[in-house]
């Protein structure tokens, strides 16, 4: 890790928070050593009445602290009795209830949090983006690079936009390492319900394929992510600069339907109903119109927005991350679907 104790998370109720503190806390069995110095001090953020992540504080302390990260009062109180901190900001929102949530949870959030960790000496900051904020790749076989030119995907992508812009130049005025990270759509354990019943729908035959299902998709199964933010934050060289995380390669919309449905079957034995709801990839291109009519009324459908990515490509190259970090993802899309089914199973949860 690093020569500091000290390691922040906000966001720790979240998919990607949890992953971290338990990455943090346990390692991860595909990446050895990269579990938080034994003695650490990690400092939890949770959103008021948000519910605390249970995990093995034997080799480190933990102190949970709650707030709001759009009250700069909060962010301050997050890094009290810490020096020389590393930060993981993995909090976010992509699903709001209106769309001016974007830009508070997504915008002002991280600034007062970069505001807060100028005051604290913090080391550095790991800001996680998204994808969202580049677009969509305009053929199959282009990949993004980090040198590729902003083109957001709705709201969402602006409000992204706008972090990854004010937040480097709010870096740059502090004298704060500011590391960007961009990840793809995630999988893996700890995964919220709408990851969930995505399964359920492939199982019984209305997982949704538009067109022929071959626009290419990147995605990032969690351990892969989390190594990823670690790198980031523990390689000197990393600093000021904007990475890809994600898997090795992009895959077809159809290969990974394809993968979860073969694993419900031949691993776990569910009786799976190899079937499709096949749109024409119009669909995607009307829900896109109708999202950005919604989204200019400041309302946020989820469904409808979700169905417009459907037939898009989004897809990234890690090169930079490879040959900079040393990034190499270890777990493919078949191991990280099937652990993600496993534990959701391990949780009593219904596919």
């Amino acid at each position: 890790m690093t020569d500091s104790n000290d390691i922040i998370i906000t966001g720790t109720h979240g998919w990607l928070g949890t992953s971290m503190l338990q990455a943090l806390c346990n390692g991860m069995p595909d990446y050895p050593g990269s579990e938080a110095p034994d003695g650490s001090r990690i400092h939890c953020f949770y959103r008021d009445s948000e519910a605390i992540v249970d995990c093995d504080s034997s080799r480190v302390t933990i102190e949970n602290i709650s707030g709001d990260l759009a009250n700069p009062a909060d962010c301050d109180a997050l890094f009290n009795g810490t020096d020389n901190a590393t930060v993981y900001h993995a909090a976010g929102i992509i699903h709001p209830n209106k769309v001016k949530d974007f830009y508070t949870v997504n915008v002002t959030a991280p600034l007062n949090v970069i505001r807060a960790a100028g005051k604290a000496n913090a080391r550095r900051v790991v800001l996680v983006s998204s994808n969202s904020p580049i677009g969509c790749n305009p053929t199959p076989d282009h990949r993004f690079t980090e040198e590729s030119r902003y083109n957001p995907y709705q709201h969402y992508g602006k409000s992204k936009q706008q972090m990854e812009e004010q937040a480097t130049a709010l870096a740059d005025e502090l004298g704060i390492e500011l590391v960007i990270v961009r990840p793809p759509w995630f999988y893996g354990p700890f995964q919220p319900p709408r990851q969930t019943l995505f399964f359920t729908m492939i199982k019984d035959g209305s997982g949704p394929l538009l067109g022929k299902g071959l626009n290419q998709r990147s995605m990032v199964y969690m351990d892969n992510l989390c190594h990823g933010l670690i790198l980031a934050a523990t390689v000197e060289g990393a600093k000021g600069n904007t990475y890809w995380i994600a898997d090795a390669e992009p895959y077809e919309m159809r290969t990974i339907l394809d993968t979860i449905e073969g694993l419900l079957e031949n691993d776990f034995e569910f009786a799976v109903k190899h079937k499709r709801l096949r749109l024409p990839s119009i669909a995607a291109d009307v829900a896109y119109v109708v999202d950005a009519m919604l989204q200019s009324a400041g309302l946020y459908h989820q469904k409808i927005h979700v169905l417009s990515e459907m037939n898009k490509n989004i897809s990234c190259s890690i090169d930079k991350a490879r040959k900079e970090l040393g990034y190499n993802p270890k777990v493919s899309l078949q191991e990280g679907m099937r652990r993600s089914i496993r534990w959701c199973l391990d949780q009593g949860y219904d596919i």
